[in-house]
């Protein structure tokens, strides 16, 4: 991979793999909303771009040597915009004209940035008599990009590959999302209430993740979906223990006293072994190591 084109350039993900690209060698077409640029290194080649305007993506990209188009941008993927469904309908199509755009420009790989919440929803919409929450419409977004996009790429003949993330977290990340909102409870001495925590779960620190999508990028096959993790899912609960030991031991963490209403996703549904044997990624930021740098660098942005 010589050139790679980023969507979503700034934001938490894509900023990440923009310097993990570039750290590489590998020369970055980066697109984000205008005036979105605050996260993206100078040495990348910036272009405005709104993402509803995806299918107008070839005639504004005069690079016609892009090996892989990286998908990251996505309209209410945190925040109330994951119950809007006409956004999350209108994210899964904008989807799909990027990867008309992709073919058009010539690229042989389209990686597009998937989710685990795609199993979730499959699970929790057959589950008999559950009641899905309204996040559910956000993974329903992504499952129908997922399934278009496959039927898409086969028909016009580029390699689409898909990356599932598990759960991102680390320093770059302002969202409201549980390892953000669990150390803000920290820092501001606020309780520390959580459900019982036997729900499986797994977390992966962002420059894991960029690794991995650089080397998804590299060696990943067609037609493929992998899983980004850390290869060591465990109940939320031991997750939620290991961040009391390594950040806050004297404080109490209280479990059982928030209802779980979502489910709870198999083991092996968190298996990175396929990503593992394909790209050569593994892991190599701990848990305990991730929440630290996290914790330190949020203490340092809201001081």
């Amino acid at each position: 991979m010589k050139k790679a084109l980023v969507t979503g350039a700034n934001g938490f993900v894509g900023s990440a793999l923009v310097s993990e690209l570039l750290k590489n060698g590998v020369e970055v077409v980066a697109l984000d909303r205008d005036g979105c640029n605050n996260n993206i290194p100078i040495d990348a080649k910036f272009v405005a771009h709104e993402l509803s305007e995806s299918s107008n993506l070839s005639q504004i990209i005069v690079d016609r040597d892009i090996d892989v188009f990286y998908h990251f941008a996505w309209a209410g993927s945190a925040g109330p915009g994951r119950a809007d469904v006409s956004l999350q309908l209108n994210n899964a199509k904008w989807t799909v004209d990027c990867l008309r755009a992709a073919k058009e420009l010539g690229c042989k790989k389209f990686v597009c940035a998937g989710s685990i919440m795609e199993h979730e929803t499959i699970s929790a919409a057959y589950k008999q008599d559950n009641k899905p929450g309204l996040g559910y419409i956000y993974g329903s977004g992504k499952l129908v990009a997922h399934t278009i996009c496959s039927s898409v790429a086969a028909d016009i003949g580029i390699d689409l590959v898909w990356a599932k993330i598990t759960n991102a977290y680390g320093v770059g990340e302002l969202s409201p999302r549980f390892i953000n909102t669990t150390i803000r409870k920290i820092i501001h001495d606020e309780p520390l209430e959580f459900t019982s925590g036997t729900q499986n779960y797994d977390f992966v620190y962002i420059d894991d993740v960029a690794r991995a999508f650089y080397l998804i990028g590299e060696n990943g096959k067609a037609f493929r979906h992998y899983m980004i993790g850390s290869s060591n899912a465990k109940p939320l609960r031991e997750f939620v223990l290991e961040m009391q030991k390594s950040l806050a031991p004297e404080k109490e963490f209280k479990f059982g006293d928030v209802p779980f209403t979502g489910v709870s996703l198999a083991l092996e549904d968190y298996d990175c072994s396929l990503t593992e044997e394909d790209t050569g990624f593994k892991a190599e930021i701990s848990f305990s190591e991730g929440v630290r740098r996290t914790m330190e660098w949020l203490k340092e942005i809201e001081k």
